[in-house]
């Protein structure tokens, strides 16, 4: 009777706290270079979603990759982000910029680039990649496509 009682009690519990629908990727926004120094250059992004699940998951980032002026210069690191559950939430997305990968001379022409951006005061910053959900087993990747025009002040 009473290992009845326990399983019926543990159908209740999954049932009750069950993904009903998945989260919804809002959008990437605030791209901006929030720290510059002789060697490195650190943009910061925001990854806005709403869960309007009663359990929480996780969020990682999978190979989003930064670009300036469409030549890739870094990829995003983020820690294990933990999804509250019935919230709105936003993800900080942070690169760490080499500033020896702006001023390598490539095929494409980054140095010239480079400097026509410095002349304009405004660069070109496309963030591209995957977001990865997962909770109890179930997984959705959110695609990361954004572009911005981003203003430098010297």
């Amino acid at each position: 009777m009473k290992k009845l009682l326990y399983f019926t009690s543990l159908i209740f519990l999954f049932v009750g706290c069950s993904v009903q629908k998945e989260p919804v990727f809002i959008k990437v926004d605030h791209v901006k270079i929030f720290s510059f120094t002789r060697d490195t250059i650190k943009l910061k992004a925001d990854a806005f979603f709403e869960n309007p699940n009663d359990v929480s998951g996780k969020i990682t980032t999978k190979d989003i990759k930064v670009f300036v002026n469409e030549v890739e210069v870094a990829e995003i690191f983020s820690e294990e982000f933990k999804v509250p559950a019935r919230n709105e939430f936003s993800i900080p997305l942070i690169a760490h910029i080499p500033t020896k990968n702006l001023l390598n001379t490539h095929k494409k022409g980054t140095l010239g680039g480079l400097l026509n951006s410095l002349i304009s005061n405004k660069i070109n910053v496309k963030i591209k990649g995957k977001l990865k959900y997962v909770v109890f087993g179930f997984t959705k990747e959110f695609l990361v496509d954004k572009t911005q025009e981003i203003k430098i002040k010297l």
